[in-house]
């Protein structure tokens, strides 16, 4: 069985690699003609999504979707668990898209190049990094271009539901009035395991809630309040589900 699953697993990050390079320019190139070309780069993005998990046996469902309307600009935040989540977001929200990200995969050969495009980096160690990745993220809200943040900072490997969370998506939500809209996923850790390298074929489910509307700012600790409450909101996603 281990050898079935590494010969799956080679042959799922070899397709992966050349579906990159096949659509890496038609991802890349609008964004470099004009700012306005995100559109079309999500577009092959998402079809980069889509034919590698379709042709790996990796199947996404989702629920909730009624909830997103195409028009308003959302801060999306997500548990992260598996590495698989990547390519479930340009295939599940159909909005054009910018993801916060760990500096570390902006030098991954070739990928780094191609979803630079589509991501702001943050060095989570470096204050600076830290404040300049809120501004800029602050203007592609401003732009009514959604963003997509895993506030835990880093991928859970543990056996909780989920780590503590990050407070910068809260903070962005307030100072910009954008409401923050949880999604949860659910098995990509059991395609995926935590501690393994060896994928497997399966079924992925993302279920979407309601908006969170911002935090007043009047109100008392307004970060902490939002926080807690799309904390609590998605732990309870999760748990109904799993």
């Amino acid at each position: 069985m281990k050898i079935i699953r590494s010969i799956y697993t080679l042959y799922a990050v070899l397709l992966f690699i050349l579906l990159m390079l096949v659509f890496g320019l038609f991802i890349v190139l609008p964004l470099l003609i004009s700012p306005r070309g995100g559109k079309i780069s999500f577009f092959f993005l998402r079809v980069w999504a889509i034919l590698w998990s379709f042709l790996i046996g990796i199947r996404f469902r989702t629920f909730g979707t009624a909830h997103i309307d195409l028009n308003q600009a959302y801060i999306y935040i997500f548990n992260h668990r598996s590495f698989l989540d990547a390519p479930l977001i340009p295939m599940t929200i159909k909005q054009e898209l910018r993801g916060l990200g760990k500096k570390e995969l902006s030098k991954i050969p070739i990928f780094g190049l191609i979803i630079s495009r589509v991501a702001v980096w943050v060095d989570r160690k470096d204050s600076q990094s830290r404040k300049a990745s809120l501004t800029k993220m602050q203007e592609i809200l401003q732009q009514g271009i959604s963003i997509i943040v895993a506030p835990e900072g880093t991928r859970n490997d543990t056996d909780k539901t989920l780590l503590p969370f990050q407070k910068g998506a809260f903070r962005l939500a307030i100072d910009t009035q954008t409401p923050i809209l949880p999604m949860a996923v659910i098995g990509a850790d059991k395609l995926l395991p935590k501690g393994s390298l060896l994928l497997r074929p399966g079924v992925i489910e993302i279920y979407f809630s309601a908006p969170i509307l911002p935090t007043s700012l009047k109100a008392e600790n307004p970060v902490e309040h939002l926080s807690e409450k799309c904390y609590s909101r998605l732990e309870a996603m999760i748990l109904t589900h799993e």
